[in-house]
């Protein structure tokens, strides 16, 4: 058992507990907590580190949604318009991918590590990043993606998944956990998705889907007309989409720790309809931006958990979820300051842990030990603020825990 104590703690709880002087008893989860001066009381014998004067404890910050293999990315890609990215994306779709080596991939993570990411959702597409994953200290929810639309190549495509599926499970361990992704309602057959979905369902493993993305997948979808329109006439000869939106959410009725990403041209009914699944929608504010799309309107999804992602840096300049955090704060100028915080602290543990089906998220007994240290620049003068000051003057951490274990 170990014992460590910092002026703050953050719990990420329902109710946004603080505990001042606070203090956790852990191994490889969370024993207690509770103030400095109780815990010496229950547990004298125990020798605590005591963080420094301004330190704050929280649990480890969770990345639902980032994909790795295209790690190698940084001024390659056209941005500003979905369509151009997504052509850029498919023209230099390879020479990135090779480029994205395991030792490349393995500093992308640890960087990630250094500022307080303790779980990733990896929505790999080629399995090509799952060695990184094995190798890094990082739990990995490593959500293997089916794509194609084209009916004759569904036997080929559910092959490939399948055996994708398979390595994962072989590797499946205390921090490395098989998932399932389904890429998106125009990229993926129905016939694909229903027995890819009957795997997630029979094996009970964390489904996520992108959905809505771009307004150019909305014209597609409901109109069969729009910027994909040549794009699906040119690579595969396709004139009309192969599903409609509510068809597609129709068909994840009955899993368990599912997740929809972006959402930002959801209609009022898909959105109702992602309530009733119980899923968490995973926003991605800087990815929508960088390639112009809309940003998810929030007050649309009040009684809807949000989860955070920095998707991959095909669309985004950082992995730091810090760094995507503070994004989400600055643009969403709606909201009150301090009390969108607190969401979004929750949003990057809690709901988060919700989403990719997992016991951590909130500094609480019988939740695992994921706990990140960070140190405010000055003392504290307002409590109720300090989810704010959290987000804004935070970069790198001071100490990561996983499983019990300093990293």
């Amino acid at each position: 058992m170990k014992l460590i104590s910092a002026k703050w703690v953050i719990t990420c709880d329902e109710n946004s507990s603080i505990i001042e002087n606070g203090a956790i008893v852990y191994d490889k989860k969370i024993i207690q907590i509770d103030t400095l001066e109780k815990i010496q009381e229950n547990y004298p014998n125990l020798q605590p580190l005591i963080l420094e004067e301004n330190s704050v404890l929280m649990p480890g910050l969770i990345n639902t949604h980032v994909h790795l293999e295209f790690s190698s990315n940084s001024t390659t890609l056209k941005y500003g318009n979905f369509m151009l990215w997504l052509n850029s994306v498919i023209g230099s779709r390879d020479e990135l991918i090779q480029k994205a080596t395991t030792n490349l991939i393995e500093k992308k993570l640890d960087k990630m590590k250094k500022s307080g990411t303790t779980t990733i959702g990896a929505i790999s597409s080629y399995g090509f990043d799952m060695q990184a994953c094995l190798n890094s200290p990082i739990n990995t929810v490593f959500f293997n993606e089916v794509i194609g639309s084209k009916a004759d190549m569904i036997d080929t495509l559910f092959a490939d998944f399948k055996s994708r599926l398979e390595e994962s499970k072989k590797n499946k361990n205390s921090s490395f956990f098989p998932a399932i992704a389904i890429h998106s309602p125009y990229s993926v057959h129905p016939i694909l998705i229903r027995e890819t979905l009957n795997i997630a369902k029979n094996e009970n493993l964390p489904v996520s889907a992108h959905f809505l993305e771009s307004i150019e997948e909305y014209d597609w979808l409901h109109k069969d007309e729009g910027g994909f329109t040549d794009f699906f006439k040119n690579f595969l000869g396709q004139e009309k989409a192969v599903t409609r939106p509510m068809n597609f959410l129709n068909q994840f009725e009955g899993i368990k720790n599912l997740s929809f990403t972006h959402c930002v041209e959801a209609s009022n009914e898909d959105l109702k309809k992602i309530k009733s699944l119980n899923a968490i929608i995973n926003h991605c504010v800087t990815s929508n931006r960088i390639l112009n799309n809309t940003k998810l309107d929030l007050s649309r999804i009040d009684d809807t958990d949000f989860a955070i992602g920095t998707d991959g840096l095909s669309s985004n300049n950082s992995l730091s979820m810090f760094d995507e955090m503070r994004n989400v704060l600055m643009m969403h100028t709606d909201f009150e300051i301090n009390s969108f915080a607190k969401k979004i602290l929750k949003a990057s543990t809690s709901n988060a842990s919700r989403a990719l089906g997992l016991n951590k998220g909130i500094l609480q007994n019988g939740k695992d030990a994921d706990i990140i240290a960070i140190n405010l620049p000055d003392k504290l003068k307002h409590k109720e603020d300090i989810a704010t000051h959290i987000i804004l003057h935070t970069k790198y951490v001071k100490k990561t825990i996983i499983g019990g274990e300093d990293v």
